[in-house]
């Protein structure tokens, strides 16, 4: 196609046609970021300052936890599990040792022996590889009504629970989606990046998607969901390496509706370097585009969503596309630089690039803000703009990776505690592991 563009109205027309369409696709997104920012600001500080939850409605629980050479955070872990505050007879706790080989499964059975309401579930090496797969190996054993998610790193607050299973009384619901906080932010400039992040993306993108669209992703931890409508549907999707963006696709389609509860809070770690950022965030494009490719067609022709709706779906289907059509801009601001093609008129040319980054520095900006930070904290901002490039090269990356048919895989998250950068580097190759190959 761009060949044939080239071909029949020449370089300097194709890059004018490209660089309007780029324009045009970063407007709707500033928008949508700057009514996020606005709706957030107004109405979060309102919800963050909410009375304590009168506990009424205490349906069976299951606390779920899939863990993967995790034995520098797993005794943590037990601990924050067994301090939530929930009527024990109503708390059922399982974690599942995904064929560790450094101690968790030993830990694990010396925690269980500890405490006899610990359920561990172990899995063989043959079994398939990932976390959603290793949250289906629990499911026949679930006995509560509703399954809460959480990673192995992950502090819950003691109410996290009661916040989280009260939005359940509303047969409708199907799921429900807290708040993740980053603990160690003060450990590395990257980490301070990635707190900022988080504050931005929970406190003013996922809240403005429930605030504006009624339509909150369902995140993949501290995350609940009602046991009756997983099992129906299959369970999470073992061949998704973002289970938690093709369940919320999926439960919305069927109809079901998921809350997002701004103070149902808990703690994890955030990445302590560019390398460990690129590892997550890789796994996270590769994941969220292969649920744009696997559902888009079935959003755009649903009748249960409106033209808002649909459109919003979409907007946020394509997310980690956008840096993508970044790096379209880059490409375009060479051929400019290097006279190979005529520029736009300077106008323009301000015109796209302040839509490019000032949408996601609003959304920044309104989360340092709301969450607290320190004023210094401001000043992350500009690193921000190297990030946005290193962004647009994972997120291209792992599109050409499907273009060339190479293979999924599944990478867990280095773990900070106790880790040396010699020792992450080993860690993070041998939790590498093919999921799958390319989806057209």
């Amino acid at each position: 196609m761009v060949a044939v563009g080239l071909g029949t109205i020449g370089l300097n027309a194709s890059t004018i046609v490209a660089a309007t369409l780029v324009q045009a696709i970063f407007a709707v997104y500033f928008l949508r970021h700057l009514t996020f920012a606005i709706s957030a600001l107004q109405t979060v500080p309102l919800d963050l300052h909410s009375p304590p939850v009168q506990r009424r409605f205490t349906p069976p629980v299951t606390v779920l936890v899939a863990c993967r050479n995790e034995v520098s955070v797993v005794e943590n872990l037990v601990h924050s599990m067994l301090a939530i505050d929930y009527p024990r007879e109503c708390l059922q706790l399982i974690v599942v040792d995904d064929n560790s080989d450094d101690g968790t499964a030993l830990a694990l059975q010396d925690l269980a022996l500890l405490h006899p309401e610990l359920t561990v579930v172990h899995r063989p090496g043959t079994a398939a590889p990932g976390k959603p797969a290793a949250l289906n190996t629990a499911l026949d054993q679930v006995s509560g009504e509703i399954v809460i998610v959480f990673d192995a790193d992950h502090e819950p607050r003691r109410d996290v629970i009661t916040r989280l299973v009260r939005h359940f009384e509303d047969p409708r619901v199907a799921a429900a989606q807290g708040r993740c906080a980053i603990n160690n932010g003060n450990d590395s400039l990257m980490a301070r990046m990635v707190a900022v992040d988080y504050s931005a993306g929970y406190l003013v993108n996922v809240y403005g998607r429930q605030a504006i669209f009624h339509l909150p992703a369902y995140g993949g931890a501290n995350c609940a969901v009602r046991t009756s409508t997983l099992r129906e549907m299959g369970g999470w999707n073992p061949t998704s390496v973002a289970e938690d963006t093709d369940l919320t696709i999926r439960l919305s389609l069927a109809g079901h509706l998921i809350r997002y509860d701004v103070t149902a809070v808990d703690e994890e770690e955030g990445v302590l370097t560019l390398s460990r950022y690129w590892r997550q965030r890789y796994r996270w494009a590769r994941g969220h585009q292969q649920v744009c490719r696997d559902y888009r067609r079935a959003v755009l022709s649903s009748k249960r969503y409106g033209i808002a709706q649909k459109v919003e779906t979409m907007m946020f289907l394509f997310a980690f596309h956008i840096p993508i059509i970044t790096a379209l801009a880059v490409g375009l601001a060479v051929l400019w630089i290097t006279g190979i093609a005529q520029p736009l008129d300077p106008l323009s040319t301000f015109v796209l690039w302040t839509l490019l980054f000032l949408g996601p520095l609003l959304e920044l900006g309104a989360g340092i803000l709301l969450g607290g930070h320190p004023r210094r904290d401001a000043i992350l901002l500009v690193c921000f703009l190297p990030l946005f490039f290193v962004s647009a090269a994972l997120c291209t990356k792992a599109w050409l990776d499907v273009i060339l048919g190479r293979g999924y895989i599944w990478v867990r998250t280095t773990r900070a505690a106790g880790e040396s950068p010699a020792a992450a580097s080993v860690s993070a190759e041998a939790d590498t592991q093919l999921v799958r190959g390319p989806t057209t």
